[in-house]
């Protein structure tokens, strides 16, 4: 009589749950390494809400920290991408009206050099640069709506699935907004890039 071992459920597994079961136990170290790991798709996030590479940095700063301070909160280990999803994009809409906050107070803030400075890249690459600041700029201009999936889906490489639990709606409607994203940046572009 032979032992029958019971696999374990693909969908139900999340091979983070050990990492952020020590992160929740105050491991730093697992911490570290959940961030190194993950911190593209926070910032995916954060440019997904905001639209702005400005104040990435600071917004990421503040929900990983948001993320350690509030860990224990978390009562599945295998939910931890939806929660610190809400958690990252708490904290950029916060981020968005206190941005909106000084630009009501100085008019406007400044711009990326790089992204606007054509001396910055280099000669035989401009037109290229061209092209990334033609299509970032198609990406901004989607509505939050649309730019949020899209960014998770296409930048972050994140599953329709993934997309629906971190954003609490369902596939179908993951699928109608990126149909939609992609209508939208066509239009956009269609006279911009080859």
């Amino acid at each position: 009589m032979g032992i029958t071992m019971a696999m374990p459920n693909r969908e139900s597994f999340d091979e983070e749950a050990p990492v952020i079961e020590a992160i929740r136990s105050g491991d730093r170290f697992a911490f570290a390494e959940l961030l190194k790991r993950h911190d593209g798709w926070v910032r995916g996030v954060i440019y997904g809400v905001l639209g702005d590479r400005d104040c990435l940095d600071d917004v990421a700063q503040q929900a990983w920290t948001a993320f350690w301070l509030r860990i224990t909160e978390l009562r599945d280990a295998r939910k931890w991408r939806p929660w610190l999803y809400r958690l990252t994009r708490n904290a950029a809409i916060d981020a968005g009206r206190d941005v909106t906050r000084r630009r009501g107070r100085s008019g406007s803030l400044p711009q990326d050099a790089a992204a606007t400075d054509p001396a910055a890249a280099p000669e035989k690459s401009m037109v290229r640069d061209e092209r990334q600041r033609d299509v970032l700029a198609a990406v901004q201009a989607l509505p939050a709506l649309y730019r949020e999936p899209f960014v998770l889906r296409h930048l972050n490489g994140w599953s329709y699935r993934d997309i629906s639990e971190a954003m609490g709606m369902p596939v179908d409607t993951v699928e109608t907004r990126l149909v939609r994203a992609r209508r939208f940046l066509r239009e956009s572009l269609k006279d911009k890039v080859l």
